[in-house]
């Protein structure tokens, strides 16, 4: 989808509906390159949609870490964030 883009405008990383604010556009090797404020990532523009501001949330994936551990890292919440991590699906599975 090649929608024309401004800084500010709310858009949609369609493969994983990550939405942020334009912060950047730039042309290389003949594409164009979007900065999205949530992840400092640059997007081919093709794969951007608008989106509708309301989608736009102001919280970082850093602070929703923090709010989801407690704040500050204790023994504890390494702890639980390790209980929470499964690397069951990405180990493999036959012999050497």
């Amino acid at each position: 989808m090649n929608v024309p883009m401004q800084k500010g405008d709310v858009v949609k990383y369609i493969p994983t509906a990550t939405v942020g604010k334009v912060e950047d556009i730039m042309e290389k090797d003949g594409r164009v390159w979007v900065q999205l404020d949530k992840t400092g990532l640059y997007y081919v523009s093709e794969t951007l949609a608008p989106a509708d501001p309301s989608e736009y949330k102001t919280t970082s994936f850093k602070e929703r870490e923090v709010k989801e551990y407690g704040g500050k890292s204790s023994v504890d919440d390494i702890d639980k964030m390790e209980r929470d991590v499964d690397i069951g699906g990405m180990m493999p599975s036959g012999g050497g």
